[in-house]
C-alpha cells in the first residue's frame, strides 16, 4: 500500500494537529465552547462568524473575495468585502426581515447562486433567530416546491432570473410563503406583486444597527434537506450550538490559520457549502474565495494561482474533472501559496490523491461526514500520513466505530462494535458532538430509527484497519451519490411518473468515472405510447425541466415491466444487479414474471 508521508512542505506553518492520541485525550467540547465565548443572548452562529470579527481589529480584513467573469483583458473581476462591510449588510438584512414581521423561529429559504446577497441573507437571518435553509440553485420547480412545502418557509430569497423561470409558476402552490425577496429586480417587475420585495432597495432603506435576537445552543438554526430511498426528502435540523463543531473542525481537519486564503468550492445549497463555505472560514477570520461562475478547469487553476489560495476544499468529482483536462493545463500555472488540499462528498480514489501530489504539488486529503453530522467527523489531516483511498481517522471529540449487524431494514436494533480490523460493518458515531442533527422535520420516528443506544447509525458501510484508518465500502441503502450530492430515487421516480407516457419508473445510480454515480431510469410506458428514442429524449428533457440538471436522469431504458417484490415494491437492487452484471442475490420475494 502506498503511504504518503506528512513531511513538512516548507511554508513555515506548523499543522494545528500533530499529536493524535494526546489531542484526542485532552479535547473537550466544553473547552471549545469556552474558547468561542458567549454571544449576546446566549449562542448565535452569526455572532461568532460576523460580529465578533467586525467589531475588532479583524474588521478590515477581507471576509470574502467574489470572483466574477473575466473582463476584456482576460483579468478576473473581483468584489471584495471586509468583515466590517459585510457585517453592515448583514445587520441591514436582519432589519429587513424585522420590518417584514419575520423573527425567531420563522423559516427563511435562500435560493440563489453564489452571489454576495446569498451570504448576507444566510447570516442576517441567523442573527434574527430565523431557521435558514439554503437551496441549490440548480433545483427545478418541483424539488424547490417540495422543500418549501416541507419546511413551511415563510420567506424566500431568490434572484430575478430564478423567480421568472421557476418560482413564479409555483408561487400559488406555496401557502406558507409570505414574502419573496428578489435580488436584481431592476425594473420592479416583481415587486409590484404583493408580498414581493426588492433586495437592494430594502437593504438601502434599512438601519444597520440591529441587536442579535437571543438564541441558545439548542435553538434551531439550519435546515438541510437530504434525500432518502423512499418518500420525500428529509429535513435535518441543526442548532446554533453546532458552531463549536464548525470551529473545531476548521482547526483540525482544514488546518485553518489566521493568515489563510481559503476556497471551498461547494455551493451553499449543499451542507458542505454552508458549514465550510460560509460559517467555518468566518469563525476563523480568514478570507474566503467565492467563484460565482460554473466549473471551468482553466479558470479554477487561475483562481488557485492568482488569488493565492492557501487552503482548498473541493470534491472528488471536481478533482476528476481537473484530471480529465490534462496535467499540461495545470502546469501552465504556479501554486506557490497552496499548502493544503482537502476533499469531501464521496470516496476519493487513490490515483487522485497521488495526482494532487504530482501535478499540484500537494496530496489531496480525503475526509468524511454527512448532512446529519453537520461537520467533518473523520479526516486525513496534514500532520499525519495519508493512506490513499482512506477516509482518515476520527477527529478530536468524535468517536467512530464499525458495528454489526449492518443496516438490514428500517427497524432500530442492538449493535455490537467490531474490534477486529478490516471487517466490514456499518459506520457508527457516538452521540455527543454539537453539530449532530437534532431531528428530521416532522418525522420523529425516522429520527429515532437512526440510533441504537448511544450510536448514530450512518447508513454507510465501512471497515477500520489496524492503524485506526476508516475505509468507505458503500451505502446500505439505495441513495444515489452523484458529484457528492445525495439523490433519492423515489423523488425522481415520482416526477417521471407524472408524464402521461410513464406507467412506472425505477431509478438507480450507475457508476461513472467522473461524478461517482449518474442517475439512470428504467421506464415502462402506458398503452398508446411508443418506447423509442423520440420518447426517450422527451422524458430526459422533462426530467431536466422538472428536477433540474443535477437531479434528473442522464439515461433512460425502456422495459415492458419492472421487477417487483410480491408486496409490490420495485426491486431497485435487482435493476442495479442486472445493469452492472452483478449477482442477483436472493430473488425469493420477486413477483412472478419479474
Amino acid at each position: 500500500m502506498t503511504i504518503i508521508s506528512h513531511a513538512p512542505v516548507g511554508f513555515g506553518i506548523a499543522p494545528n494537529f500533530t499529536d493524535y492520541d494526546g489531542e484526542r485525550a485532552r479535547f473537550t467540547w466544553a473547552d471549545t465552547e469556552r474558547e468561542l465565548g458567549d454571544a449576546p443572548g446566549g449562542c448565535n452562529i452569526a455572532y461568532y462568524a460576523v460580529d465578533r470579527h467586525a467589531d475588532g481589529p479583524q474588521g478590515e480584513r477581507l471576509a470574502f473575495r467574489f470572483v466574477g467573469a473575466s473582463d476584456d483583458t482576460g483579468a478576473l473581476a473581483v468584489e471584495n468585502l471586509t468583515f466590517s462591510e459585510f457585517a453592515r449588510r448583514v445587520r441591514c438584512f436582519t432589519n429587513v426581515l424585522r420590518n417584514l414581521g419575520v423573527g425567531k423561529g420563522d423559516r427563511v429559504f435562500v435560493y440563489t447562486g453564489r452571489i454576495p446577497q446569498l451570504y448576507v441573507a444566510i447570516l442576517g437571518a441567523l442573527r434574527d433567530g430565523c431557521v435558514v435553509s439554503p437551496l441549490f440553485s440548480a433545483f427545478g420547480p418541483e424539488p424547490l416546491a417540495t422543500r418549501i412545502r416541507l419546511g413551511g418557509a415563510q420567506v424566500l430569497v431568490t434572484t430575478d432570473l430564478l423567480y421568472r423561470r421557476r418560482v413564479a409558476k409555483i408561487r400559488e402552490e406555496l401557502p406558507t410563503l409570505r414574502h419573496i425577496i428578489v435580488v436584481g429586480d431592476r425594473n420592479n417587475e416583481h415587486t409590484e406583486t404583493p408580498g414581493t420585495v426588492d433586495f437592494e432597495s430594502a437593504i438601502s432603506e434599512a438601519d444597520d444597527d440591529a441587536e442579535i435576537t437571543p438564541t441558545s445552543r439548542d435553538d434551531p438554526a439550519l435546515l438541510h434537506f437530504t434525500s432518502g430511498t423512499t418518500g420525500t426528502p428529509k429535513g435535518a435540523i441543526h442548532v446554533h450550538g453546532a458552531v463549536a463543531t464548525h470551529f473545531a473542525t476548521g482547526r483540525y481537519a482544514l488546518d485553518l490559520h489566521p493568515s489563510d486564503i481559503f476556497w471551498c468550492t461547494a455551493d451553499p445549497g449543499w451542507v458542505t457549502g454552508t458549514s465550510y463555505g460560509v460559517i467555518t472560514p468566518m469563525l476563523h477570520g480568514v478570507t474566503s474565495i467565492v467563484d460565482t461562475a460554473e466549473f471551468d478547469a482553466e479558470r479554477w487553476y487561475r483562481i488557485l494561482s492568482e488569488q493565492a489560495v492557501t487552503v482548498w476544499y473541493t470534491a472528488p468529482t471536481a478533482v476528476r474533472m481537473l484530471m480529465k483536462s490534462g496535467s499540461e493545463l495545470a502546469r501552465k500555472f504556479l501554486f506557490p501559496h497552496l499548502r493544503f488540499i482537502a476533499s469531501v462528498g464521496e470516496p476519493l480514489n487513490p490515483d487522485a490523491v497521488l495526482w494532487g501530489r504530482d501535478v499540484l504539488g500537494r496530496p489531496i486529503h480525503d475526509n468524511w461526514w454527512q448532512t446529519e453530522t453537520g461537520g467533518i467527523m473523520i479526516a486525513n489531516t496534514p500532520g499525519f500520513d495519508i493512506k490513499p483511498g482512506s477516509m482518515g481517522r476520527p477527529l478530536p471529540g468524535v468517536d467512530a466505530a464499525v458495528v454489526t449487524p449492518p443496516r438490514g431494514g428500517e427497524q432500530a436494533r442492538e449493535v455490537a462494535v467490531i474490534d477486529t480490523p478490516d471487517i466490514e460493518g456499518e459506520l457508527a458515531l457516538r452521540r455527543g458532538w454539537p453539530a449532530m442533527f437534532r431531528g428530521y422535520l416532522n418525522n420523529e420516528e425516522r429520527y429515532r430509527r437512526c440510533f441504537s443506544g448511544d450510536w448514530y447509525l450512518t447508513g454507510d458501510l465501512a471497515k477500520r484497519d489496524a492503524d485506526g484508518y476508516f475505509w468507505f465500502v458503500g451505502r446500505a441503502d439505495d441513495v444515489i451519490k452523484s458529484a457528492g450530492h445525495l439523490i433519492g430515487p423515489f423523488e425522481v421516480e415520482n416526477i417521471l411518473m407524472e408524464h402521461p407516457a410513464v406507467a412506472e419508473a425505477g431509478v438507480i445510480g450507475v457508476p461513472d468515472e467522473l461524478v461517482g454515480e449518474v442517475v439512470k431510469a428504467f421506464v415502462s410506458v402506458n398503452s398508446g405510447w411508443t418506447p423509442d428514442d423520440t420518447l426517450r429524449r422527451e422524458l430526459l428533457g422533462y426530467g431536466r425541466t422538472k428536477l433540474g440538471a443535477a437531479v434528473a436522469p442522464k439515461a433512460i431504458d425502456f422495459m415492458s415491466a419492472l421487477p417487483h417484490t410480491r408486496s409490490g415494491k420495485i426491486m431497485r437492487r435487482l435493476l442495479k444487479a442486472r445493469e452492472l452484471g452483478l449477482p442477483e442475490g436472493d430473488t425469493s420475494t420477486l413477483e412472478a414474471g419479474g
